[in-house]
């Protein structure tokens, strides 16, 4: 039976070895997604936008939130805190949720040895990614229109997001596996994520939260992700290199943690499949 390297070097030099076929899959899937539609992948422009607006409708309009970024904060202001969250947000949600049924959808592949199934992970992100980057494209364009200008430390914004790229394909190859074996997974994925849309500061701010409540924020890493995002996307705040640090070391903890389990499971996968 064949030995599948569990080491972190492994993890790395699977995404090298096989960068031209995750992006031949990741770009198939995201064609797939709107092939036959009317208006095409132009629906990954207005996805967000929708549902930015509406967001935006409920909260600011309805609610009468406020980030209280400033004394006369505008909805447009507020629309724009509130995307950086649901960015940041979407893309670990849409891999997370995708995950548990990677290998169940992909089942020809379990029986072919020649093919890496533990790229999945990484073809699912490469699509979640793509989304991500059209939502950001647009949230500068707003940005541009409506503030005039961009601060530099947005350029630091794939940095801050380092994190949660480790973390996120970590639980992907984590939860792809047990979503083999386990088929409730799935489910608990979808409650998993809309819980942590509201308690992870996308539509508010957590200075605004009481203290006791803000010490639990804390222990939600993707709340820190989301609001160091705000802080140089809109403020021009640089990130406190000595929490990304330590974001980065779990981030990578979890990558390697997931992709050990991925491999020290997948053997079973054709007996269960």
């Amino acid at each position: 039976m064949q030995d599948f390297s569990i080491s972190p070097k492994e993890m790395i030099a699977v995404f090298w070895r096989n960068i031209s076929l995750i992006y031949t899959l990741a770009k198939r899937e995201v064609v797939g997604r709107y092939r036959g539609s009317i208006m095409g992948i132009a629906w990954s422009f207005f996805n967000p936008l929708i549902m930015l607006i509406i967001y935006t409708f409920v909260f600011s309009v309805v609610f009468k939130a406020r980030w209280g970024v400033s004394t006369q904060e505008s909805k447009i202001d507020f629309a724009i805190m509130l995307f950086i969250g649901m960015i940041i947000h979407g893309l670990f949600a849409e891999c997370v949720n995708r995950a548990p049924g990677l290998i169940l959808s992909n089942v020809n592949y379990v029986k072919k040895v020649v093919f890496p199934l533990d790229i999945l992970p990484y073809v699912a992100f490469g699509s979640a990614l793509f989304h991500a980057i059209v939502s950001l494209l647009v949230l500068i364009s707003v940005q541009l229109i409506f503030m005039g200008y961009i601060p530099l430390t947005a350029l630091l914004f794939p940095v801050v997001l380092l994190p949660l790229v480790f973390a996120t394909i970590g639980f992907a190859w984590l939860l792809s596996s047990l979503g083999v074996f386990v088929r409730d997974i799935g489910q608990i994925t979808g409650i998993f994520t809309t819980v942590l849309l509201f308690i992870s500061g996308v539509f508010f701010p957590i200075s605004g939260l009481p203290e006791p409540y803000r010490t639990w924020m804390a222990l939600n890493p993707l709340a820190d992700i989301i609001e160091e995002g705000r802080n140089v996307l809109v403020l021009g705040i640089l990130p406190d290199p000595v929490n990304w640090c330590f974001m980065t070391a779990i981030g990578l903890l979890i990558a390697w943690a997931g992709f050990a389990w991925f491999q020290k499971t997948r053997k079973g996968f054709a007996d269960v499949l």
